[in-house]
């Protein structure tokens, strides 16, 4: 779920002046710092080579506890030029217009948005059209029509080809040392039931992490955090203390991830020997079928102003994200099929990627119930996520069938 944190915006500065990179600063209420930008990628075409400076002129509170205080990661979509429609009346009135059946008096109005995938605290996105906004100074460089549409392009792409470069640099590592022989507490598990066990147990660590940095505000130390739970959850299973072999290994391990993190933030969508970069067609098609639903519910207004989380459509976009994001960490750049050695750890993760897709259909089942949204509408959101989830499903059996044999 993304982070939206645009009602705690007290002001901010975006600053693309350098091709290829995006920084800012971001002050938000409750911080006395601002919030540092370090972003891979380019703004649109109207932001592009300059700098922006933004103010809320009615900030409010928001728990920020948890938000890095540095985000570095890779550019999604960054515009001050998207249309929305603009309420003319308070939102505390949205109500009456419901109950009597009336029309909502509305404009067309410019909207600034920020979108970002950070590594620590995922998809970010800030976007108001209430915002104040002053383009400072002059254009550094002009982005032409042709670059904006690749731009958009390798923006749509941002949040898988940032996290996919991670997890291929690390397997590729794996690969490079298969000399090496890693120490039992880390040797890959080979069955399905054996990664999710190794699936429940990083869950769990994710969970323990998140309330710790919670619990601890700013004050937080997200190493020390992610060591500490790390060994109580070793200690749990009753896994036996690692020796200064295994730790030494494990450091040399973590600081050629921490490279590969560092190339990938400098390129975040590298292209392949080929001149272009690979994506297999399921996410294509999620992640084609995510920015059809993210736009039309847009220009069709499916989201009530005060929608929170929960709602119906808020949790479709939510989950059709997440799924197209999971297929393209499993499935981008990989061949197919697997080598039997990691086939378990694909076929698991592409069951959690179904997952997503199965809340997706029962968000659509909700608007249905609920006659939220026209049935024109939900017909074909239905096709495409019933055919991405047989698709899925198809895939992951023939990972079983694979298993089964035991076969390379």
């Amino acid at each position: 779920m993304a982070w939206r944190i645009d009602e705690a915006v007290v002001r901010g500065e975006i600053d693309n002046r350098t091709r290829g990179h995006v920084t800012g600063r971001i002050w938000f209420t409750g911080r006395d710092e601002p919030v540092v930008l370090e972003l891979a990628g380019n703004c649109w075409r109207d932001l592009a080579g300059r700098r922006l400076e933004f103010t809320n002129p009615q900030p409010k509170p928001g728990d920020l506890r948890s938000f890095a205080a540095v985000q570095r990661g890779a550019v999604g979509d960054i515009t001050a030029s998207r249309k929305v429609k603009v309420l003319e009346f308070p939102l505390d009135q949205m109500h009456l217009y419901y109950k009597t059946g009336r029309e909502m008096p509305w404009h067309w109005g410019n909207s600034l948005y920020l979108e970002w995938f950070s590594e620590f605290n995922g998809r970010v996105v800030i976007e108001s059209s209430e915002f104040e906004l002053q383009i400072v100074g002059e254009a550094a460089w002009d982005m032409t029509e042709a670059e904006e549409s690749e731009q958009r392009k390798a923006n749509g792409r941002a949040m898988t080809g940032f996290m996919d470069r991670l997890v291929e640099a690390a397997d590729a590592q794996i690969r490079e040392e298969q000399d090496v022989t890693p120490p039992e507490w880390h040797e890959p598990p080979t069955t399905e039931a054996e990664t999710e066990a190794e699936q429940a147990r990083h869950d769990m660590l994710m969970d323990r992490i998140q309330a710790r940095l919670e619990r601890e505000g700013d004050d937080a130390d997200y190493e020390q955090i992610l060591e500490e739970e790390m060994a109580r959850l070793d200690r749990e299973r009753g896994e036996p203390e690692p020796t200064a072999e295994d730790l030494a290994r494990n450091d040399e391990w973590m600081e050629e991830i921490n490279r590969a993190a560092d190339e990938a933030l400098t390129n975040p969508d590298p292209e392949s020997e080929s001149g272009r970069r690979y994506e297999h067609p399921l996410v294509q098609r999620a992640l084609e079928l995510f920015h059809q639903l993210r736009g039309t519910a847009k220009t069709e207004n499916w989201l009530p102003a005060d929608a929170g989380p929960e709602h119906p459509v808020q949790e479709l976009l939510n989950a059709t994200m997440i799924a197209g994001g999971k297929l393209a960490g499993v499935l981008n750049r990989r061949q197919w099929p697997p080598d039997i050695e990691i086939c378990a750890h694909v076929l698991v993760r592409l069951k959690r990627a179904l997952e997503y897709l199965d809340d997706a259909l029962r968000a659509l089942e909700s608007l249905q119930e609920e006659n939220l949204v026209a049935p024109v509408h939900l017909g074909p959101v239905l096709v495409a996520l019933t055919d991405l989830a047989h698709d899925v499903d198809a895939l992951i059996g023939e990972l079983r069938n694979k298993l089964e044999r035991g076969t390379g």
